[in-house]
C-alpha cells in the first residue's frame, strides 16, 4: 500500500521546455543597435576606475558607479584570453560542433567577450592569439551581428 505521500503523486518521464525571452534593456539595446547599424563595438568607461566594460553594463563592478552613459568605441580585435571546445550538439547552439567559444579581450577594452572562434583547428588555439571580427552580412540583431572572431594571422 502507497503511504499518503504517494497516493496523490505520480512521475512523468520526460523534457520540459522553459521559453525564456530576454531583455537587453537600454545599456544592451544602445549596444546592439550600434553594432547592428554601425558595425562599431562600444563599451562603456568608468570614470572613476577608468575601466572600460565590453559588453557593457549600467553599473561598475568596482566601485558601483552608474556608467551607462560613458560610451567609448573599442577595436574590432583583440586578443584571446581563454577558450572552450564545444563537442556537443544541441539546437541552441550557434553552430554545429566542433566549435570553438573564446572570451576575447578586444582592444580598448578591460573585460572580455565571450564569442565564437572560427579559421582555426580547435586544437591550435593559444592564450595571446589575435583575432579580429567579422561581421555578419545580414543583420541577425543579435550579438551573432558579429558573425565569428578569426585569427589575423596564421596560428603557429
Amino acid at each position: 500500500m502507497k503511504n499518503s505521500e504517494e497516493s496523490d503523486s505520480y512521475i512523468i518521464h520526460g523534457k520540459l521546455a522553459l521559453p525564456y525571452t530576454y531583455f537587453a534593456g537600454r545599456t544592451g539595446s544602445t549596444f546592439l543597435t550600434t553594432l547592428r547599424d554601425q558595425r562599431i563595438i562600444m563599451g562603456v568607461k568608468c570614470t572613476a576606475c577608468n575601466r572600460v566594460f565590453v559588453p557593457p553594463r549600467q553599473t561598475c563592478e568596482r566601485c558601483m558607479a552608474d556608467i551607462r552613459s560613458q560610451w567609448v568605441t573599442v577595436e574590432s580585435q583583440g586578443k584571446v584570453v581563454n577558450h572552450t571546445v564545444i563537442r556537443y550538439q544541441d539546437k541552441h547552439l550557434p553552430r554545429k560542433p566542433p566549435f570553438v567559444l573564446a572570451m576575447i579581450l578586444l582592444n580598448g577594452a578591460d573585460t572580455p567577450m565571450t564569442h565564437i572562434l572560427e579559421g582555426v583547428n580547435p586544437d591550435r588555439v593559444v592564450k595571446g592569439m589575435e583575432v579580429a571580427a567579422v561581421f555578419s552580412p545580414a543583420t541577425t540583431n543579435t550579438l551573432l551581428d558579429i558573425d565569428h572572431f578569426e585569427p589575423v594571422a596564421e596560428p603557429p
